[in-house]
C-alpha cells in the first residue's frame, strides 16, 4: 500500500521482518506502508506524511536513531517507535528521553506493539487536530532530507502568502524553477496559471513579443495578434528564469510593468492592466552584473526583495540516495532495475555533479535504460557520468545557438533557400535575415538545389 496520512510506516532492512509486521498490523486493521531503508522511509514522508513511524534501529546507511531525530526535528509532533534486537535499558532511556514515543525489544510481544501503537495513533490524532497540520502536497516535487534545503522551504513557504517578488538564485540543475512553482502553489494564486519563460532559450528579438504580446501588423509576419505571456498569467504568477540574460532595453520595459501593473502589446497604442506574482531566477551573480553595467540597477531591486539561494547538489549529498531512488522509481515498470548496488550508490553520493539534481536525473535515466538485472552497477554509473562530463556544453546561451542554427536550416529547407520568402516566415526583414545567417555560417545557395 501506498503512503498517506492514515498510513503506518515501517522500516527495516530485513525484508522478513518487514512482511511479518505488515501482516501483524493489517491483521488489526491498520493501512501500512513499507520502506527498506531510513532514506526511502524520508523520501516516502516528504510526499506524504503517516500516522505513526515503526522502524528498526540497527539499518545499512542511515540508522534508526539518525532516522527519528530527523523526523522530530521537522515534525515533532509524529510519533515515532523504535525497535531493535540491541536494546539496552540505558538506549531506552536515552531514547526516550530525546522524544521517542516507544522502544520495544526484539522479540516483542505483539499485544505490546499493538497497544504502544493505539495509543500512538491516538496521539497523533488528537496533535493533528490541535495543530492543524499544514497541508504540505505544495512541496510534493521536492525530495530531500537535508536541513539547509528544509530551512530554505520553511523561509519560502513563510514568502508564499506574499506578493513580493523572490528572485532565486542557484547553479544550472539545482530545481530553480521546481522551487517557485512549490511558492506559487502554497500560495493564495494558485488555483490561477504559473507561466514560466527562459530569458536566455529565446531570441531577443522575440522576447518582447512572448512576454508583452503584440498587436496584428506590429511588425513583418504578425499576420494576427498575439497575447503574452503576462496577460496568459493574469491572477497567477509569471516566472522568469534566467533573468539576467534579458536585454538591457527589455529590462527597462519590465520595470515599467512592475512599477505601473500594465503591459503595452508591441505595436499597439494602449495599455492593459495585469495583475501578475513575479518569481525569477539565475545562475549569474546579479550584483556583479549590476556592477558591469549589464543589469539594471533598479530592476535589480525590484525583482530581489527577498533572495532565496539554492543549494548546489554538493552541498546537500545526503539527498543524492534519496533522489536517486526516486528517480528510478519513477521509470517504466517494464525495466528490470529497482536498486543501486553499495558501489554504485558510493559512486553517486562521491560525484561532484557540475549539472546538479538535472545532471543527477539524467544518469539514473541513462543507468535505468541500459541495465539488464535488478541492481545498477558501479560500471553502469561510471559511464554515465562519463557520458555526461566528457565536455558537453549544456549551457542556455549553447542550446539557443543550437535552436536559432536549426531554425533557419528548417525555413531555408522550406523556401529552397529564397531569403526573401524564408525572411517573411521568419518575420525578420532581409537584413536581419542575412545578419542571423553569416553569424552561423549558412550561405541561402546551400538550400537551392535540394528541390532541383
Amino acid at each position: 500500500m501506498s503512503l498517506n496520512r492514515h498510513s503506518i510506516l515501517l522500516v527495516d532492512d530485513d525484508p522478513d521482518l518487514l512482511k511479518l509486521l505488515s501482516i501483524r498490523l493489517e491483521s488489526a486493521g491498520y493501512p501500512v506502508a513499507l520502506a527498506s531503508s531510513a532514506e526511502q522511509a524520508l523520501a516516502n514522508i516528504a510526499l506524504a506524511r503517516p500516522r505513526v513511524v515503526i522502524t528498526d534501529l540497527r539499518m545499512t546507511g542511515m540508522d534508526g536513531m539518525a532516522l527519528f531525530q530527523h523526523l522530530h526535528g521537522q515534525d515533532p509532533s509524529l510519533p515515532v517507535i523504535v525497535l531493535t534486537a540491541h536494546g539496552t535499558i540505558p538506549d531506552a532511556v536515552q531514547a526516550t528521553q530525546q522524544g521517542v514515543f516507544g522502544y520495544l525489544t526484539k522479540p516483542f510481544d505483539a499485544r505490546e506493539l499493538l497497544q504502544l501503537l493505539q495509543r500512538a495513533v491516538s496521539v497523533s490524532q488528537s496533535g493533528e487536530a490541535a495543530s492543524d497540520q499544514p497541508d504540505e502536497s505544495w512541496r510534493k516535487e521536492i525530495v530531500t532530507a537535508s536541513p539547509v534545503m528544509d530551512s530554505l522551504l520553511s523561509e519560502a513557504r513563510l514568502l508564499a502568502d506574499s506578493e513580493t517578488s523572490v528572485l532565486i538564485q542557484g547553479e544550472s540543475g539545482t530545481g530553480k524553477e521546481v522551487l517557485a512553482r512549490a511558492i506559487h502553489r502554497a500560495g493564495p494564486r494558485a488555483e490561477r496559471d504559473f507561466v514560466a519563460i527562459n530569458c536566455a532559450a529565446i531570441p531577443d528579438q522575440l522576447l518582447e513579443s512572448e512576454l508583452f504580446g503584440h498587436a496584428k501588423g506590429a511588425f513583418t509576419g504578425a499576420v494576427s495578434s498575439h497575447q503574452g505571456l503576462f496577460m496568459t498569467a493574469d491572477g497567477g504568477t509569471v516566472f522568469l528564469d534566467e533573468i539576467g540574460d534579458m536585454p538591457l532595453a527589455l529590462q527597462a520595459k519590465l520595470l515599467r510593468v512592475l512599477q505601473d501593473r500594465e503591459i503595452r502589446p508591441i505595436g499597439s497604442n494602449r495599455t492593459i492592466p495585469v495583475d501578475v506574482r513575479i518569481l525569477s531566477a539565475t545562475h549569474r551573480n546579479l550584483a556583479d552584473a549590476v556592477s558591469d553595467g549589464g543589469f539594471r540597477e533598479d530592476l535589480y531591486y525590484r525583482l530581489n526583495v527577498v533572495n532565496l539561494s539554492l543549494p548546489s547538489l554538493r552541498q546537500r549529498r545526503e539527498d543524492i540516495p534519496l533522489l536517486a531512488r526516486h528517480f528510478l522509481e519513477r521509470q517504466p515498470a517494464k525495466r528490470p532495475a529497482k536498486a543501486f548496488t553499495p558501489e554504485a550508490m558510493e559512486m553517486l553520493i562521491a560525484n561532484d555533479w557540475p549539472g546538479n539534481v538535472r545532471q543527477l536525473q539524467n544518469v539514473v535515466e541513462q543507468c535505468s535504460v541500459l541495465c539488464s538485472t535488478s541492481l545498477i552497477s558501479a560500471a553502469l554509473v561510471a559511464r554515465a557520468l562519463h557520458d555526461k562530463e566528457s565536455g558537453q556544453d549544456l549551457s542556455y546561451a549553447t542550446a539557443k545557438q543550437q535552436f536559432e542554427r536549426e531554425y533557419l536550416i528548417r525555413v531555408l529547407k522550406i523556401t529552397g533557400g529564397q531569403v526573401s520568402e524564408a525572411a517573411r516566415l521568419a518575420g525578420r526583414n532581409r537584413t536581419e535575415f542575412y545578419r542571423l545567417l553569416g553569424k552561423h555560417q549558412l550561405s541561402p545557395d546551400m538550400f537551392k538545389s535540394i528541390d532541383s
